[in-house]
């Protein structure tokens, strides 16, 4: 007989974790480096402090997968990595050049880069990327109308205009799919796919 897991005050078991399936880019250290002294310049007007560990979760999002409770099905991933590994691109260069914010919820506004909107090659990846999942019967998860490239950099207690930045550009060489675990503020990679340096 299985037994029951009980939460740690014994009231009922303990809640399960969920997690989020996605492809995402992410920036070279430069790129990564620039974005994180950028947003300790922003946090204190905007009502927050840092975190050391966010840099290392710098991504573009591309296309989520799902959400998942408990765990990730093996199927799942297996088709999802295979999409991934079908795929060919070339690297293309691709530059943010302006800070916002999106709305959010109140005293939780995401900052974000912007400016990507006019990469063609970025665009085109992400929408051969979502056809190709969505053929393979996946993208349960977020779709929207129209793809707007961003970064976010921290989440702000106060809304940013938008403003121009120096860019931050850097060469997208690779793809990543990631499990994020909800509320846990971690990333597990579950693939990484080089692009090719011809088709």
């Amino acid at each position: 007989m299985a037994s029951t897991q009980l939460s740690l005050d014994g009231f009922g078991a303990s809640p399960s974790r969920r997690y989020s399936l996605f492809f995402a880019l992410r920036p070279d250290a430069t790129a990564a480096d620039r974005a994180e002294a950028l947003a300790r310049k922003l946090m204190p007007p905007l009502g927050t402090s840092g975190r050391h560990e966010r840099k290392a979760r710098f991504h573009v999002t591309l296309c989520h997968v799902g959400y998942f409770a408990d765990e990730v099905p093996v199927s799942v991933l297996d088709a999802a990595q295979c999409v991934a590994g079908q795929l060919r691109q070339v690297p293309f260069d691709m530059a943010f050049d302006r800070v916002a914010t999106f709305s959010g919820k109140p005293g939780n506004l995401p900052v974000v880069l912007l400016g990507a909107e006019s990469c063609q090659p970025l665009k085109a990846y992400q929408a051969q990327l979502d056809q190709a999942l969505l053929r393979a019967g996946l993208l349960h998860g977020d779709r929207h109308p129209q793809f707007r490239p961003h970064l976010t950099l921290f989440y702000g207690r106060q809304p940013l205009a938008e403003q121009a930045i120096e860019p931050i550009a850097w060469r997208a060489d690779h793809v990543v799919l990631y499990r994020s675990v909800i509320g846990e503020s971690r990333y597990e990679e579950e693939g990484v796919w080089p692009f090719a340096a011809s088709p």
